[in-house]
């Protein structure tokens, strides 16, 4: 077995793609991580920003945790409406560009890949940081850490659609069973206590409450780093393709299910933090303790269940990353089948997956990674930019189609009130977040629109230049002349020169004499005997001999030049180069030759002439 099958897994058949389908089961981890995860960090966001208001600040959390659900929940009935109305995939950029206009479209793609790279990258550098937070000895290896964990997730995404699903479902419901346990555990000891339940392990104390940096700036900065928590809801919208039948129907129950244990998340982390009196801690600051690593300790205190909780929380913000591998690809595909990406990313690989798609998202999250030392908080700010963006063009383009098929009822409503609610909140977190880091999509996305702009007008011109509905032309069919360019006598040359013979009786076989060469054997002393004399034999025309000096040892040029020249003495003749290759059996042993064949190749396509054809002969090497 080789090592790419022990790592990939045996390649697939095209017809084994249903077996690659999922259920609601396996596509709440596979497309729900990312939108669960960020119960972590969305409730610890809002917290952090009113840190200014000390205890006063937990009087907030809670309204603006509901403000953030409720929207959520349009969202949730947007997408639900936009599964049922475009059920093979793309979320936001198709619903975008079939109802507002492709330009709309490609904001909406450029948004969503956006926030898919900063997914993976932010993901995974949080879940090194919570691992850290735990383990502080592993702070000098927080990049080899991440890039690690995204080799790891990048392998198993290699490997299937399903396999990628039912490899990260334990610490999924691992996550969702323990922290919701802790929660309902709270909320009893809570109804119990009458309201002001004692914490079996006391959070940091609170600075007494202070009104004095309270302003409705400060909401609206804490509210839009809440609303990092809805970031991955259009996942199951983009990700429909991945669905057995009925697909809408299992993609329905999937984001159902993502919703509401999100809602239930965040509701119950609000509230439990304002009775619990849980806070944030200053980030960096020594003593910095999460909020929820605060909250669990408070309710059920820190023994073995507080370390499971804690370890299944690390592992899904490290795993939600995988939201980003599940949608990423798809969406290329589909803007590849469009000409507004390289063709490569709509093919499938081995294992039935967009190969491209899972490498490019691997590469680019690799690159933030390293180019922030495994620490992307910065990013953070980008998050909900591409997100909300993404949601308020999608439920505009709802409304769009609900308008165009004449329903101006309920499904339209819906819209436009999800269109109204994600557009102001987009508003929001661009002005609060503009300084922060939000000013950087001004320059991504129409960075990004240039390149599908350039991409789709190289299509177009490809397709222009060789589109044709002409019948065969078998007008002036004579053989063409033909070049064997050579550099000593061998079974290379040998096969060259009689498959150029078979093309054309005008054969010009052209040696380049360099300074090197000189003390060997002229290759000219032995033609008569090697190529002429069996030619006669056989009656047919000897192939010509052309020797050119080199003096300052370049190969190409003189080749170059011997060829224009025939173009000048053939006028109208096609001339055809027939190059000798020497064909490893084994990739490293191609860096133990020099490649001339290749870049002779590369010269004569790069001139650009149209009656120069170049025709590669391989010698097989045996292993």
């Amino acid at each position: 077995m080789s090592l790419l099958t022990s790592l990939l897994g045996r390649r697939l058949r095209s017809a084994e793609e249903g077996e690659q389908k999922v259920g609601p089961a396996t596509g709440v981890p596979m497309l729900g991580l990312d939108a669960l995860a960020s119960a972590a960090y969305g409730p610890e966001a809002l917290l952090t920003v009113l840190l200014p208001l000390a205890a006063l600040g937990l009087a907030y959390v809670l309204p603006l945790s509901a403000v953030i659900v409720v929207l959520l929940a349009l969202v949730f009935l947007s997408y639900r409406q936009t599964i049922a109305a475009y059920p093979n995939g793309g979320g936001s950029y198709t619903v975008a560009k079939a109802n507002l206009g492709v330009r709309a479209g490609l904001v909406a793609a450029a948004a969503l890949m956006l926030d898919y790279v900063l997914v993976v990258a932010v993901g995974i550098s949080a879940g090194v940081g919570a691992l850290i937070s735990v383990l502080p000895g592993l702070q000098p290896y927080t990049l080899p850490l991440g890039l690690g964990i995204l080799l790891i997730v990048t392998l198993v995404n290699l490997r299937g659609v399903r396999e990628s699903g039912v490899a990260f479902m334990v610490p999924t419901y691992l996550f969702v069973v323990s922290l919701l346990a802790v929660l309902a555990t709270g909320l009893v000891k809570t109804l119990l206590s009458g309201g002001h339940p004692l914490p079996v392990d006391p959070p940091p104390p609170l600075m007494p409450a202070s009104g004095a940096a309270l302003s409705l700036w400060l909401l609206a900065r804490a509210f839009s780093s809440g609303c990092t928590a809805m970031t991955g809801v259009e996942a199951v919208a983009n990700g429909t393709t991945a669905f057995r039948p009925p697909v809408v129907r299992k993609a329905h129950v999937t984001l159902s299910l993502i919703v509401g244990l999100l809602s239930a998340l965040l509701l119950g982390i609000a509230y439990l933090a304002q009775v619990y009196g849980v806070g944030a801690t200053e980030p960096g600051a020594p003593g910095f303790e999460s909020v929820i690593s605060q909250l669990v300790g408070a309710i059920v205190g820190k023994g073995v269940f507080y370390y499971v909780t804690l370890a299944s929380i690390i592992m899904v913000l490290c795993l939600s990353a995988n939201t980003g591998f599940a949608d990423f690809p798809r969406l290329c595909r589909i803007l590849a089948t469009d000409d507004f990406l390289p063709h490569a990313y709509a093919d499938r690989g081995r294992r039935l997956v967009y190969t491209a798609g899972i490498l490019t998202i691997a590469a680019a999250s690799a690159l933030l990674l390293i180019g922030f030392g495994g620490v992307t908080d910065r990013l953070i700010p980008l998050f909900a930019v591409g997100a909300f963006l993404a949601f308020t063009l999608s439920q505009l383009g709802m409304v769009v189609h609900w308008w165009r098929l004449g329903q101006r009822g309920g499904p339209l409503v819906v819209n436009a009130l999800g269109a109204l609610g994600t557009g102001v909140a987009l508003a929001v977190i661009l002005v609060s977040k503009f300084a922060e880091g939000a000013w950087v999509t001004l320059l991504i996305i129409p960075g990004t629109l240039l390149l599908f702009t350039a991409i789709r007008r190289h299509y177009a011109s490809v397709a222009g230049q060789t589109a044709s509905a002409l019948p065969l032309d078998l007008s002036d069919l004579t053989a063409p002349v033909v070049v064997v360019p050579l550099k000593t006598w061998d079974a290379a040359s040998h096969k060259a020169l009689r498959f150029a013979m078979k093309l054309s009786p005008e054969v010009y076989a052209v040696h380049v004499q360099t300074q090197e060469a000189q003390e060997a054997p002229a290759l000219a002393d032995r033609w008569a005997e090697l190529v002429e004399e069996p030619a006669r034999r056989a009656g047919r025309p000897a192939p010509r001999l052309t020797e050119l000096n080199s003096p300052y040892r370049a190969l190409f040029g003189p080749l170059l030049g011997f060829i224009g020249g025939l173009e000048h003495r053939y006028p109208g003749r096609q001339i055809a180069v027939v190059i000798p290759e020497l064909v490893e059996r084994r990739a490293l042993h191609y860096v133990l030759h020099n490649q001339r064949a290749t870049t002779l190749k590369m010269r004569l396509y790069f001139r650009g002439d149209r009656r120069v054809v170049v025709i590669n002969v391989p010698w097989y090497l045996d292993d």
